[in-house]
C-alpha cells in the first residue's frame, strides 16, 4: 500500500513540475507579440520544445492575415472577420485570378489606404494544396513539412519564405483598418528557423 502511495506521489510531483515549467515558459510570452526561441529554452525535451516553437508560430499561420490567402476553397477571404472576398473573385489557374478579373486589377504594388485595398507586387492566393483554413496547428505543421503540400520547398526554404518573402511580410504591414499578424516577420522567421533546427516536431 505504501509503495502504491509513493508512486502516486511521484507521478503527481512530476506532473506539477511539468506544469510549472510550461507555465514558466508561457509567462515569458508577450501578450501581443511573438515569443522568441529563447523563451522556450527551459523545455529540456527537444521534441517538446520543437513542438512548442511551432505552436507559437501557429499564432501567425492561423491569423486572418495568413489564412485569408490560404483559403480552403477557390475564393479568398478578407478582413479580420475572414469574410468571403467582395467582389466575388476566384483563384484562377495560377492563383492570380481569372482572366477577366486578375488580382492585379485592383491590388497594386502597395496598399491603397483611401480605398482600403491591400497591395503587393506579387498579390495572389497560395496554391490550393497549401490551403490551411479551418485546420489545426498540428495539421498545418504536417502539411508544411510535406513538399507536395508546401510548394515543393525544403524546411530551410520554408524558413526563408516565412522570414523574408515580401508578400508574406505584408501580413505585418497590412494597411489601415487591418490587424497586423502577431510579432514581426523577423520574429516569425526566427521561430521557423529554431523549429527546423530542433527537429521540426509537430504539436499533438
Amino acid at each position: 500500500m505504501k509503495s502504491d502511495t509513493g508512486v502516486k506521489l511521484l507521478i503527481a510531483a512530476a506532473a506539477l513540475l511539468a506544469s510549472a515549467l510550461s507555465t514558466s515558459a508561457v509567462s515569458l510570452l508577450p501578450s501581443n507579440g511573438l515569443a522568441a526561441p529563447e523563451n522556450f529554452a527551459t523545455i529540456e525535451d527537444t521534441e517538446a520544445r520543437s513542438a512548442a516553437l511551432f505552436g507559437e508560430l501557429a499564432k501567425v499561420l492561423t491569423h486572418p492575415r495568413c489564412v485569408n490567402c490560404h483559403p480552403a476553397g477557390d475564393r479568398p477571404r478578407q478582413g479580420d472577420m475572414m469574410r468571403l472576398h467582395q467582389p466575388p473573385v476566384e483563384r484562377g489557374a495560377d492563383g492570380h485570378g481569372l482572366a477577366a478579373m486578375r488580382c492585379s486589377s485592383c491590388h497594386r504594388e502597395t496598399n491603397f489606404d483611401p480605398a482600403r485595398v491591400p497591395g503587393d507586387p506579387n498579390w495572389h492566393l497560395a496554391p490550393r494544396e497549401m490551403a490551411w483554413e479551418n485546420r489545426t496547428a498540428s495539421e498545418i505543421c504536417a502539411q508544411i513539412k510535406d513538399p507536395a503540400r508546401n510548394g515543393g520547398r525544403s524546411l530551410e526554404e520554408i524558413a526563408t519564405h516565412i522570414g523574408s518573402d515580401h508578400l508574406v511580410g505584408w501580413a505585418w504591414q497590412p494597411g489601415a483598418g487591418r490587424q497586423s499578424a502577431p510579432g514581426t516577420q523577423a520574429a516569425a522567421g526566427a521561430l521557423v528557423d529554431a523549429w527546423v533546427k530542433s527537429g521540426a516536431a509537430c504539436p499533438k
